[in-house]
């Protein structure tokens, strides 16, 4: 062996004897040993002061934001209501175009059924079936504990459709479950009945089979067009600037308003004017009944909803005779839902038969006249 070839061999047994060592006086840990483990930095003291005063900072940095974050009172301005609006479902930032483009949405045809849909289109329908129907569909959304946004749309897709296709009075039933059954199951509801249910509230009279097939005819009718703007989505934003002034329970108010707005829906007639004007007319009625004897229209509501009074003349009017029995006599259903407590009793509460024909003059008329 040459001198150079033994001391690589013996440089190569001392790295390995090294390597050994080095095994046997390292440890193995598990995760939660690793703190004391000897290559965790150990702090001096200067660097424990400087610590202190970081967290120091820190928490006097969260109290600052903590409080800055507690709301505080502010008397809102008299201005645009969006601005005064806290509830972030109204999506204040956005309620002007999104009013905007709500309107400009109801207005569009294919959106809106035919005001005398029963007369061009049906040959076996009338009014008062339509009525009847409505009234029914009112209790079945009781029974199954609906939101009232899934019946609004029941009953704009039933008008939109017998605003194109004809049937037949044995069949009108089948229109209004399978309506339903697209409110709540493709729109509305988070747990919706099944079609099973809503054959079994029609007393089986229709099937399954049938119920499935109305609501492909219906789907096809309204070209799949499900989204557009009820009573009930105008209604949510103008009861906020109604109630402003009114020192009265702002539930006794929502409630009426809901009323007025259901009994709108029983009535043909109603069927021709926007769900925005409908809304309005709800919210006029409410205030005259809640109190009669001052002005239920001002400068805000007609600023906020763009109707003036006398826009709403002809459907307060039709509603009014609707709260007064005066139409749909036998229909109960909407009547009886809104005498419960629950709903303040708001069917129960008396109004005049008559209304003052001053109330319907514009805000700048009476302004000019004061």
């Amino acid at each position: 062996m040459t001198r150079a070839a033994a001391k690589r061999k013996a440089s190569s047994m001392e790295m390995s004897t090294t390597d050994d060592d080095d095994r046997v006086s390292k440890k193995r840990v598990v995760l939660g040993e690793l703190p004391n483990m000897s290559n965790v930095p150990v702090m001096k003291p200067n660097q424990e002061i400087e610590t202190q005063k970081l967290k120091t900072i820190v928490n006097t940095t969260k109290k600052q934001v903590k409080k800055a974050l507690i709301p505080v009172e502010v008397t809102p301005p008299s201005v645009e209501f969006e601005s005064r609006s806290v509830d972030p479902q109204m999506c204040e930032p956005y309620a002007t175009d999104i009013c905007s483009y709500l309107r400009e949405m109801e207005g569009k045809l294919k959106q809106r059924p035919l005001p005398d849909y029963i007369e061009k289109v049906q040959n076996d329908l009338t009014p008062n079936m339509r009525g009847v129907l409505v009234d029914w569909l009112v209790e079945v959304a009781e029974e199954y504990k609906l939101v009232s946004d899934t019946l609004y749309l029941t009953v704009a897709y039933i008008d939109r459709f017998l605003s194109v296709k004809p049937i037949n009075r044995q069949r009108l039933q089948l229109v209004g479950v399978s309506a339903m059954l697209i409110a709540s199951r493709k729109y509305e509801e988070i747990s919706p009945p099944k079609v099973e249910d809503f054959c079994y509230i029609t007393d089986n009279t229709f099937t399954k089979q049938e119920v499935v097939k109305m609501e492909a005819d219906i789907l096809l009718a309204l070209q799949f067009e499900l989204g557009s703007p009820t009573i009930r989505t105008f209604l949510r934003r103008f009861t906020r600037v109604a109630q402003e002034d009114f020192e009265a329970s702002h539930l006794q108010m929502e409630f009426l308003c809901c009323y007025l707005s259901e009994l709108s829906m029983l009535d043909y007639s109603c069927v021709g004017f926007l769900p925005s004007l409908l809304a309005a007319s709800a919210i006029f009625l409410a205030r005259f009944i809640l109190r009669p004897k001052q002005h239920p229209w001002n400068q805000t509501l007609e600023e906020y909803t763009k109707y003036k009074a006398s826009d709403l003349q002809l459907c307060v009017g039709i509603i009014h005779d609707l709260y007064l029995s005066r139409r749909g006599n036998g229909l109960e259903a909407v009547r009886n839902k809104y005498k419960q407590h629950k709903f303040k009793c708001v069917a129960t509460m008396p109004v005049s038969p008559e209304m003052p024909l001053a109330f319907f003059e514009d805000v700048t008329i009476r302004s000019k006249v004061q």
